[in-house]
C-alpha cells in the first residue's frame, strides 16, 4: 500500500518530468544560439555547444534596427493591454452584477465571438481600418488615403476588447456576494463607484491573468502587424524575425538569439505575476 508520503514523491517525480519537458524546447532554443553555424548542420548533434558563442546576440541585434522594433512591440503591446484591462472588466462587471434589458442576449452574441476564428474577420477588419473616415487622408466616405495603415492605431484599435476576456472577467465577477452589492446600494454608491472601489480592488487575480494572456497574444502577434505595416520603422520583434530567412538559408543561431531575447520579457512577465495568475484560473472556473 502506497503511503501518503510515497504518492507525494510519485506526484512530484511526474510533475518534474513533465516540466523537464516543458523547458526543454527553450533550453534547445538558448543552446542553439550558443552555437555556430557548422555545428547545427553537422549530422552529428550535440546538445552543448562546443564553442559558446556569445558574440551571436550582439551579430543579431546588429542586423536590424531592433531598438525601434522593441519600441514598437512595447507600445502596442502596453497601449493594448491598458485599455483591454478596462474595457473587458467593465464589461464583465455590467454582464455579471447588472441587470438590463437584453443582457443574456448581448452576452450570448459575445460568446459567439470566441467561436470566431480571427482569421475570418481578418480582411473586413483590414478593410474598416484602411477606410476609416477622416484619418490617414481619408475623406468623409474612407476615400483618398491609407486610414490607420502602418500606424499604432491600426494595430491597437482592434484589439482593445475581445470576447474572451469579457467571458473571463463575468465569470471571476460572478464570484462575489450579492450582499456585496446590496451594502454598496445602501450606501448610497453608484454603479461606477462600485466598480472603480470594490470590485476592481479586489480583481488583481483576473486582471493580472488577462494581462498575462493579452500581452502574451498581442506581443507574439505576427500576422496583424504583417498586414497592417509596410515599413522598416513599424515593425515589430515578430517581423523583425524575419531577416535571419532568406530563400536559401536560415540563421539559426542569429535566430534563436534574437527569438531568445524576445521571449524574456514574456517571461519575466508571468513569472512576476504568476502568483494572481494562478488565482485567477482557479477562481474564475468556480462558477
Amino acid at each position: 500500500m502506497i503511503t501518503r508520503k510515497g504518492t507525494t514523491v510519485i506526484f512530484s517525480t511526474v510533475m518534474l518530468i513533465i516540466a523537464l519537458l516543458m523547458l526543454f524546447p527553450f533550453l534547445l532554443m538558448v543552446v542553439t544560439s550558443l552555437k555556430t553555424m557548422g555545428e547545427i548542420q553537422s549530422p552529428t548533434f550535440t546538445f552543448i555547444p562546443k564553442h559558446w558563442l556569445f558574440d551571436n546576440y550582439s551579430v543579431a541585434m546588429r542586423r536590424g534596427d531592433w531598438v525601434q522594433y522593441f519600441s514598437n512591440s512595447f507600445i502596442v503591446t502596453a497601449i493594448t493591454v491598458v485599455f483591454s484591462l478596462v474595457f473587458n472588466s467593465m464589461a464583465g462587471f455590467a454582464f455579471a452584477r447588472l441587470r438590463f434589458p437584453g443582457r443574456d442576449v448581448l452576452f450570448f452574441s459575445v460568446l459567439i465571438g470566441i467561436m470566431v476564428p480571427a482569421q475570418a474577420t481578418m480582411i473586413p477588419t483590414f478593410l474598416m481600418m484602411k477606410m476609416f473616415p477622416f484619418f490617414g487622408g481619408n475623406d468623409w466616405q474612407g476615400q483618398g488615403g491609407f486610414g490607420f495603415i502602418n500606424s499604432y492605431t491600426g494595430l491597437v484599435l482592434p484589439f482593445i476588447a475581445g470576447s474572451f476576456g469579457i467571458f473571463l472577467c463575468r465569470q471571476y465577477f460572478l464570484n462575489f456576494p450579492r450582499a456585496l452589492d446590496e451594502a454598496a446600494q445602501i450606501d448610497g454608491a453608484n454603479v461606477f463607484r462600485v466598480f472603480f472601489q470594490i470590485y476592481l480592488p479586489l480583481s488583481k487575480p483576473i486582471l493580472a491573468t488577462l494581462a498575462i494572456f493579452k500581452t502574451t497574444a498581442t506581443w507574439n502577434d505576427y500576422m496583424w502587424p504583417l498586414i497592417m505595416t509596410n515599413t522598416e520603422q513599424m515593425r515589430t520583434v515578430q517581423l523583425g524575425l524575419t531577416i535571419f530567412r532568406s530563400e536559401t538559408n536560415v540563421e539559426w543561431n542569429l535566430l534563436m538569439a534574437a527569438t531568445t531575447l524576445v521571449v524574456l520579457p514574456l517571461v519575466l512577465l508571468f513569472l512576476a505575476a504568476q502568483k494572481y495568475f494562478v488565482q485567477g484560473i482557479v477562481t474564475t472556473g468556480l462558477k
